[in-house]
């Protein structure tokens, strides 16, 4: 991995720095002699490779020098300008020129890569450790995720059956009702019809000269059940006390009160009867 960002950098600072000698020396060789243009080159490049290798020192201790890389950047300009100058002066072949004048801030540059990735760089076995945890962290994320989707199944099938029921049991109250309503009018229209009324009192209740007893409809509603308790703690009443009491009821208001009217009243009045005895003593009493 090292070699990675070192060789590039060093490829780029060798063939800039060449370049960079060979531009110094022809431009300068016409005006100078060429020993003292080489001189200069090399002087370029020779300070720009020495706080290189100054710099790469403090790298290796973990040390870094603002001033060594402001220089160091001062001698990488210098080549560029050096590369720019000359291929402005040129006579031929300026795009050439221009085209590699880029070529020492490049090698800088890569230096600059190569110094971040020794600044982070880590050993096989803390990338070993990384790349466990994140494998591990995968799995995870996985088994939640397919924890999540069988519960939202589970879910859905769960509301499905709970709907389905649901539906199914207002489709049953539904029936049923209509049952009890068709049963209810049915009823109703016996009660109201004279024949059928006459007929239905004459086998229900003893006939009396003068007196027909009016046939009612069964009660229809809610009954709230008593519990063991409520039963043993009101003794039962006697014939003639029910009598008594579902007398005093039924005439409590003028006309006299109907037999559901009477029965609801007797329930909230707190007394206790069974629906049997109740309407034999309001039978008894209605005679």
């Amino acid at each position: 991995m090292r070699a990675k960002t070192v060789l590039p950098a060093v490829a780029m600072t060798a063939v800039s720095m060449v370049l960079t000698l060979a531009v110094v020396v022809m431009w300068l060789g016409p005006v100078m002699p060429w020993l003292v243009a080489l001189v200069v080159g090399l002087g370029i490049d020779g300070g720009w490779l020495a706080t290189l290798a100054y710099e790469r020192r403090l790298a290796a201790q973990g040390d870094h020098n603002r001033a060594v890389t402001a220089v160091g950047w001062s001698f990488g300009f210098l080549a560029t300008g050096v590369l720019v100058a000359h291929a402005l002066t040129a006579d031929h072949a300026v795009g050439a020129w221009l085209a590699v004048a880029w070529l020492p801030i490049a090698a800088k540059a890569l230096w600059l890569v190569h110094g971040l990735w020794e600044r982070t760089a880590l050993t096989p076995v803390a990338l070993d450790a990384i790349r466990g945890i994140q494998q591990e962290a995968r799995d995870e994320a996985a088994v939640a995720r397919a924890r999540l989707r069988a519960e939202a199944a589970t879910e859905e099938t769960r509301l499905t059956a709970v709907t389905d029921a649901g539906a199914r049991v207002a489709r049953v109250q539904a029936r049923t009702a209509q049952t009890l309503s068709s049963a209810w009018s049915t009823l109703e229209t016996a009660r109201a019809g004279e024949e059928t009324g006459r007929a239905l009192t004459s086998v229900t209740a003893r006939v009396t000269p003068g007196v027909t007893p009016r046939w009612e409809l069964p009660v229809w509603g809610p009954t709230e059940p008593l519990t063991a308790r409520s039963l043993e703690a009101a003794p039962a009443l006697t014939d003639d006390a029910l009598d008594v009491i579902v007398d005093e009821i039924r005439h409590s208001e003028t006309p006299a009160l109907s037999y559901r009217e009477m029965s609801a009243r007797f329930r909230a009045a707190g007394h206790s009867a069974s629906e049997m005895r109740l309407r034999s003593a309001w039978k008894r009493v209605a005679a």
